[in-house]
């Protein structure tokens, strides 16, 4: 007998017997029957009604407690934790970020508020567009099960799932439907099957997640696409005149998943997604589940760290964990906050000083700010804003220039009222650099009530890497203002786009002095600036109210991202074209092997010679002109200082 058909007699008969046998149709359990008791006498710990298991079925997403029972800490040490033992699991990273926290933000609340106070007639609209993506949960809940029309503050404060913010499921629960092609709120859920968590594995061990909390994991490749995010970070508003009409036209709140689309970053080029940089990987293998050690660990991992740039947000809430009820400890604000830092400190921003001229009336200094987030710096909400700070020092400490300083009420000293534009060239105290968004009304005056936003007055920011006008998606990414006709704005030497840069030029007035000086650069980030804050604080709301309490009292200090110096140079007012007799040559500029020699005119004599590194590090001193650069390639400062004069020359050493 063939056996094939060998096969085909004995199929019927083996499937029959399995249905039978009661050991293979036996529901297969994981806990024991005490453990299950226990679970269910204490599942409203895990934000569910006591004795309900699983979650009711009317509730389309858990919060994120429910998750935690799993994906939280493990007193046992085995879930969750590094190879060295670290534990990173994904609640108790999670509940410290600004998107655990997005319906309790006090900003955002008063915001919401002072735009109703503004125009009242448009209430409940303004509430149930804010709430899509800062309470989305309890969104999504009232709208797909409850058919709510509108979804207010008011019925977040009364919901545990819209208070939970960005909760699991909000990320975890969206289908691939249109990914990447929405914006303003806008989320996909496949109402059909909503009750899946799409994750980055391929292979799961679903029936503990589908029994206890009635949701099945599944794999979903759009976990680790940036498409994810464009549903809440690229918001469009309506355009309204200051009588509150609706004008037909629209405003560009914040891009930001277009501004990673015009970039080096996106799909068709590097493909480095949003998640790679605010959810990285780690390659440990991690057990990702309490409770079931014979999990087969995974990686990589995600970091659930969702780092920004908040730093002065993250701090306030961190000091009113009480009033606004967050279910966070302090030492858990403090991993987040300091996780935040090394994302603005590390991963943001390149700074490199350079003196051009120190002889002469003038003193000129470039500054380059390289642009490494993959999308605009600064991003989001329009009130976020960096700035320079230039300060020269004589060689007592004094200021001999300040560009950029602080004012005690952390304003700027010098910044215009309106609108401080951008600069290619800074040669007076009263101007600084400010890279922002400064959005502006149907009169062309700067607004901060986002429904009267019209135009853009100013972007400058700085351009990811990559950036390009003829990006299909520049319409929405746009540079607006003087910064449009700066040839060093993302430009490449060669004047074509792309750089992700800005160089800025320091022509400082040198009124007599001579010595030596030092020179510092502080680049600052600053997310809620007075100027922002005062028109909001002039309405009152129990929501401004009491976040005008907490910001007065919070360190509203803004955060330093870069910084870059150089000491001890030498400075003159005597001209770089100095008389034939004061000349000297230095040669080669460009030396392949380190060796260069300095040589003066006939009658005068050398005194001094020194190099410097382009960081304005000093390298050599010697009296005589044979000098041996260090090996390592670059530009390097040789400072001449003869009987007769100074001259300073640049010298760049590169291999053949």
């Amino acid at each position: 007998m063939k056996k094939t058909t060998l096969l085909a007699l004995a199929l019927p008969a083996l499937i029959a017997f399995l249905a039978w046998n009661p050991f293979f149709t036996k529901k297969a359990r994981f806990h024991s029957e005490a453990e299950l008791a226990y679970f269910r006498s204490n599942t409203a710990l895990h934000g569910n009604p006591v004795g309900q298991l699983p979650i009711d079925s009317n509730i389309l997403f858990p919060t994120a407690k429910t998750c935690g029972g799993c994906h939280g800490h493990d007193p046992n040490g085995f879930a969750m934790v590094t190879t060295s033992g670290v534990d990173v699991n994904i609640y108790d990273a999670w509940r410290s970020t600004m998107m655990a926290n997005s319906a309790r933000d006090p900003f955002w609340r008063a915001k919401v508020t002072h735009e109703i106070l503004v125009n009242p007639e448009h209430s409940l609209e303004l509430q149930d567009k804010c709430t899509s993506c800062h309470a989305p949960a309890g969104h999504y809940q009232a709208k797909l099960k409850a058919h709510e029309e509108y979804y207010t503050l008011y019925d977040m404060y009364n919901d545990t799932l819209g208070l939970d913010g960005v909760t699991c499921q909000a990320c975890h629960a969206q289908s691939d439907f249109q990914i990447g092609l929405n914006h303003s709120g806008q989320l996909n859920f496949d109402t059909n099957y909503i009750r899946v968590a799409y994750g980055p594995y391929e292979f799961i061990f679903a029936p503990p997640m589908h029994e206890f909390v009635g949701i099945t994991p599944q794999f979903g490749w759009h976990t680790a696409d940036g498409g994810l995010c464009a549903g809440c970070h690229t918001l469009i508003t309506n355009t309204v005149d200051l009588n509150g009409q609706f004008t037909g036209n629209t405003f560009v709140e914040q891009a930001t998943y277009h501004e990673w689309l015009n970039s080096r970053y996106d799909k068709e080029h590097d493909n480095i997604s949003c998640q790679k940089c605010h959810v990285p990987n780690i390659n440990d293998e991690i057990i990702i589940s309490a409770n079931y050690q014979f999990l087969t660990p995974k990686f990589p991992y995600a970091l659930h760290e969702m780092a920004g740039a908040n730093v002065t947000m993250l701090k306030l809430m961190k000091n009113n964990i009480g009033l606004l009820d967050i279910p966070a400890t302090a030492t858990q604000y403090d991993s987040t906050i300091a996780a935040t830092l090394r994302m603005l400190q590390e991963k943001t921003l390149d700074l490199s000083l350079t003196p051009v001229q120190l002889q002469g009336d003038t003193m000129k200094f470039d500054l380059r700010l390289g642009n490494k987030a993959g999308h605009k710096f600064p991003s989001g909400y329009p009130s976020r804003r960096a700035w320079v700070e230039l300060e020269l020092l004589d060689a007592n400490g004094n200021s001999l220039f300040h560009s950029g300083a602080m004012n005690a009420d952390y304003t700027l000293a010098n910044e215009n009222a309106g609108l401080e534009p951008h600069y290619n060239v800074i040669s007076s105290e009263d101007q600084v650099q400010i890279y922002e968004l400064v959005p502006g009304d149907v009169n062309g005056n700067f607004t901060n009530v986002l429904e009267r936003g019209h135009i853009a007055l100013k972007d400058n920011r700085l351009a990811p890497q990559g950036f390009s006008s003829t990006d299909p998606v520049y319409d929405t990414t746009t540079i607006v203002g003087a910064a449009l006709q700066d040839p060093d704005f993302n430009r490449m030497p060669n004047g074509t786009e792309g750089s992700g840069a800005d160089i800025l030029h320091f022509h400082v007035p040198n009124t007599g002095y001579e010595g030596e000086i030092s020179v510092s650069v502080k680049v600052w980030y600053q997310s809620l600036p007075p100027k922002w804050m005062d028109p909001m604080f002039a309405y009152s709301s129990p929501e401004i109210d009491s976040f005008k309490q907490m910001y007065q009292a919070a360190d509203r200090s803004p955060t330093l991202v870069a910084t870059a110096s150089l000491e001890h140079l030498p400075v003159s007012t005597v001209g770089t074209q100095t008389p034939a007799s004061a000349k000297v040559e230095v040669f080669p500029t460009l030396s392949t092997d380190g060796r260069v020699w300095v040589t003066t005119m006939p009658g005068d004599q050398l005194v001094r010679v020194r190099v410097w590194s382009s960081s304005g590090v000093l390298l050599l001193e010697q009296q005589d002109g044979t000098l041996q650069l260090p090996n390592t390639n670059g530009v390097y400062l040789v400072d001449v200082q003869t009987r007769k004069g100074k001259k300073t020359v640049r010298v760049v050493r590169g291999g053949r």
